[in-house]
């Protein structure tokens, strides 16, 4: 038993801030991804006698992603969404956006992430933070290799016009 938790500390803890990002970006609150790291290193440390090597980052991304995904139905529905209103969640127009200014640029792109459907989102984080091939990607969320290709590419896009409303203050 010790030796496994050894290993286990080895190959999987070092992805924890990986995970973090991912669940976090998946479910947009600290605490609620704080949460699903959680429940997610749990089962994957009671289902760690049946990893069988490989990519571990990958192994312990796609619990998490599960496990966010398991947490979204449980608890997000339509009574506790709160839509979009521009009119409502737009800083004024008068406000300039600094092009130089990482932080400003930094809260634009979470500002428009944050808009995309979980499902790109997730794409995106996992391909251009996370850095996995598109093998990975098909494997990891049972689809094929076209359909992971053309998903980034409008989850690209869809960030590219986000950013864009985000900057330019856009209905």
């Amino acid at each position: 038993m010790r030796e496994q938790q050894v290993r286990f500390e080895e190959l999987v803890l070092p992805h924890l801030d990986a995970a973090y990002r991912l669940a976090r970006l998946l479910v947009k609150r600290h605490e609620d991804a704080q949460d699903i790291v959680q429940d997610a290193y749990i089962k994957a440390f009671k289902g760690f006698g049946g990893f069988r090597g490989g990519n571990a980052q990958a192994w312990i991304l796609m619990i998490v992603r599960n496990t966010a995904y398991t947490w979204i139905k449980k608890h997000y529905t339509d009574s506790n969404l709160i839509p979009f209103d521009e009119a409502i969640h737009q800083l004024p127009t008068e406000e300039s956006l600094s092009e130089s200014s990482y932080e400003e640029r930094s809260r634009q792109l979470r500002e428009a992430l944050a808009r995309l459907p979980v499902e790109f989102r997730e794409i995106l984080v996992l391909r251009d933070i996370e850095g996995w091939s598109y093998k990975q990607l098909a494997s990891a969320l049972n689809v094929p290799l076209g359909t992971v290709m053309s998903r980034l590419n409008r989850a690209r896009e869809r960030l590219r016009e986000e950013i864009a409303k985000v900057q330019h203050k856009e209905p």
